[in-house]
């Protein structure tokens, strides 16, 4: 039972990984999409199809079954070791699992709009909006790892402080770029 646990969890893991990388990117080529609306007709004329293809690769390829399988060996694992579902961590992790979904949604939303060329946000709430999955992801790798010795306040603090350190980078670049 145990060999069979690490597998799924290792699987988990995997699919873990390359969701992220699907969420952490598509924001970002929805920013480009946003920036490409804005140049000449020529220009965005040859840069906004292809950056409609690679996002729908990336979304439909990667992202979406990345994200599926992410969720079926996580909840397998859950089955295989229903005890995890009783302690706190694993309850503020699907906390955050959830709000993961809610992202994942609103994400799809904004997907399908600019693959209708529907464009309803700025470059610069794609900047923001690209740090929402990354918030989320290392509020559930600390769960995951320091479980029961999680200090509650202090991991609460260092979220607060990554969030102020993200939105002063993205201000900083933001200047640059000026």
């Amino acid at each position: 039972m145990i060999e069979l646990y690490n597998y799924i969890k290792a699987l988990h893991l995997i699919f873990i990984v390359t969701y992220f990388a699907g969420l952490f990117y598509v924001p970002r080529l929805m920013m480009y999409f946003v920036e490409a609306s804005m140049l000449s007709k020529n220009e965005s004329k040859v840069l906004m199809p292809r950056l409609k293809i690679m996002m729908n690769r990336l979304w439909k390829i990667i992202t979406v079954p990345s994200a599926i399988l992410t969720l079926v060996f996580g909840l397998w694992l859950l089955i295989l070791m229903p005890a995890l579902i009783t302690q706190t961590w694993m309850i503020l992790k699907l906390f955050f699992i959830f709000l993961l979904v809610l992202y994942h949604i609103k994400t799809n939303l904004i997907y399908i709009d600019i693959m209708n060329d529907r464009i309803k946000y700025s470059a610069n709430f794609f900047r923001y909006w690209n740090e929402g999955a990354t918030l989320i992801l290392f509020s559930i790798v600390f769960l995951a790892t320091l479980k029961n010795s999680f200090s509650w306040v202090f991991g609460f603090v260092g979220i607060i402080l990554l969030s102020i350190l993200l939105i002063a980078g993205i201000k900083i670049y933001k200047n640059s770029r000026k």
